[in-house]
Parts: C-alpha cells; sequence; structure tokens
C-alpha cells in the first residue's frame, strides 16, 4: 500500500506539469491581457508593468520560469491584485471549504439515505418518492434552483439570509453555528445535484448486492434484516459509492462559480469568475493547477478507500 501510494503521488507530477503547460499557453493566446482597460495604458507604463511581471520575456522563456517556480510551490502573481496566488487561495479557500464541506454533507448523507430506503422499498412508496427527488435533482441545475430557493425561502418567506459577508469556517470547530441561515440555501442549491447522483448509484448498487447469494445465505441463517443491510449489503455497496464522492468532494470544496456568484460569496470560485472578466491570467492559471492538484489528490484518496471498504482490493 505504502509502495503504490509513493508511486502515485510522484506520478501526480507529470500530470500538473502537463496541465501547467496546456493552461500557460491557452491563456497566452487569449487576445488582450490583464493591464488592458476601458483606458489605454501609456507605452512606458504598460511596459512597466510587463518588465515587473517578466511578461517582457519570449514566450519560451516565461513558460520555463513558470515551470521552475512551480517546482517550488509558487503558482506566481495576481497581477490584478499584485499579490501571490498562494495567498488569495489560502484567504478565499476558508470561504469554498465551508460551503463545500456544508454541501458534501448534505449530498452524502441524504443521498445514502435516500438511495438505501429506495432499494429497501424496491416498488413501493419511498422508491418512487426517492426516484423523483434524484431525477429532480437532476433536472435542476444550480443556476436555476439558486434563483428559485431565494425567491421562495429567501424573499417570500424571509426564513433564510442571503446576503451576508460572516463565512468563517474556523466558527465551526468552535461549535459556532450562528451564521446557518445564510448557509442554508446555497448549501442545498450546490448539494441538491450530487446528492440526486449519489442517491442514483447508491440506490443501483443496494439493489444489485441485495440479490446476491451471500445475502440470501445471512437471511436463511436467521440474521436480524438490519444486521443482513448494514454489516453486509451497505458495506459492499459503497464501493461504487465511493468512485463518485471523491470528484464530488474536490470539486465542492475548490468552490462553485455559479453559487458563490448568485449569492454573493467571496469565495474562490468566485474569485475565479472575476480573475477571467478582467483576464488575470496569473490567477487563472495558478487556481487551475491547484485545482487540478486537489482533483488528482482526491482520486488517490478513493483508491485507498477502496481497500478499506473491501478487505479484497490489495495494491
Amino acid at each position: 500500500m505504502l509502495v503504490y501510494t509513493i508511486r502515485r503521488v510522484l506520478a501526480m507530477i507529470p500530470l500538473l506539469v502537463a496541465v501547467a503547460t496546456v493552461t500557460f499557453f491557452l491563456m497566452h493566446t487569449v487576445e488582450g491581457g490583464p493591464f488592458d482597460a476601458d483606458k489605454p495604458l501609456s507605452e512606458a507604463t504598460r511596459k512597466n508593468l510587463e518588465a515587473k511581471y517578466g511578461l517582457d520575456d519570449s514566450l519560451p522563456v516565461q513558460y520555463v520560469n513558470y515551470i521552475k517556480n512551480l517546482a517550488r510551490l509558487d503558482l506566481g502573481i495576481s497581477f490584478a491584485n499584485d499579490r501571490e496566488v498562494r495567498d488569495i487561495i489560502g484567504e478565499r479557500m476558508q470561504v469554498s471549504l465551508q460551503l463545500g464541506l456544508a454541501a458534501f454533507a448534505f449530498a452524502t448523507v441524504f443521498g445514502l439515505a435516500l438511495g438505501m430506503f429506495s432499494s429497501l422499498n424496491q416498488n413501493g412508496m419511498f422508491d418512487y418518492l426517492g426516484v423523483f427527488l434524484a431525477t429532480a435533482g437532476a433536472a435542476l441545475p444550480s443556476f436555476v434552483l439558486a434563483p428559485l430557493l431565494t425567491i421562495a425561502f429567501a424573499v417570500k418567506f424571509g426564513w433564510f439570509n442571503v446576503l451576508s459577508s460572516d463565512y468563517d469556517l474556523w466558527q465551526w470547530f468552535r461549535l459556532d453555528f450562528s451564521n446557518w441561515r445564510q448557509m442554508v440555501l446555497p448549501t442545498v442549491a450546490l448539494g441538491f445535484l450530487p446528492m440526486a447522483y449519489v442517491a442514483r448509484i447508491t440506490r443501483a448498487s443496494m439493489l444489485e448486492v441485495l440479490r446476491q447469494d451471500y445475502i440470501r445465505t445471512a437471511r436463511a441463517k436467521g440474521l436480524r434484516e438490519r444486521r443482513v443491510v448494514f454489516r453486509h449489503a451497505m458495506k459492499n455497496a459503497m464501493i461504487p459509492v465511493l468512485t463518485v464522492l471523491g470528484p464530488i468532494f474536490a470539486g465542492l470544496i475548490t468552490g462553485s462559480f455559479i453559487i458563490e456568484t448568485a449569492f454573493v460569496i467571496p469565495g474562490l470560485g468566485r474569485e475565479f469568475v472575476r480573475a477571467v472578466l478582467i483576464r488575470d491570467y496569473g490567477l487563472l492559471m495558478g487556481v487551475m493547477v491547484f485545482y487540478a492538484g486537489v482533483i488528482a489528490m482526491m482520486n488517490l484518496v478513493v483508491d485507498l478507500a477502496y481497500a478499506v471498504a473491501d478487505p479484497r482490493i490489495r495494491y
């Protein structure tokens, strides 16, 4: 297991270099630049800015310098903010992480429960209700669900807040959940689609496992249904679910472009959208490499979790 883990971590290096290379050259093919604005800069000012950030070098030289900086874990500089990309990610990531953890918990808990109850009541009322909710979740993208939730539960009934800057991850570790009113709607809007996906995967996996011979044998031995479901069926049915939970977790904690923009949440996703609009490709390249690293690491965690869920799996 240790050798496999080390090998996978080393394999991430060429992957991140490939992502950085593609992102670098794509960003430099876009027309315009970070110093283009409605009011054009003087030629002397532009040259000074390009010299400051190393943009006056040739493209191959800029690429080599960029890869060298990445080797030192330096993600570059945001041209618009004149700040290290690492600092911006560290600041904004706390907000996105708080929202992502809440959405992941919502999607996992309700998705597993919905899928399990549907499979245990196949063709029954709970099954039809679960399939309906999963289908509705898959059919409602977040940019449609977010304004619907806002109009219904924030504007119409006034149950929740939508405009607030009270996003502090560390207060959760202090068991302070005073900001729950502004967390509910973004959490549901962001986690509803993953919840529906997890529910569908859980239902299909549970139905397949419940038909296996060893489940019939366990029931024939007189084991309680609860023990058959949770100890024998549920554990083996989790392997396909683990496959999707890793990428879902990585996608949720790295920030949602649509949800953070819709609810004016100062997270990394909203900062990424702002960087696109102002063509701050220093920040764009750094965030893209960061996203790639998080997703690659979560895929490794999922592979290692297979061996925990199923002892027959060894690397």
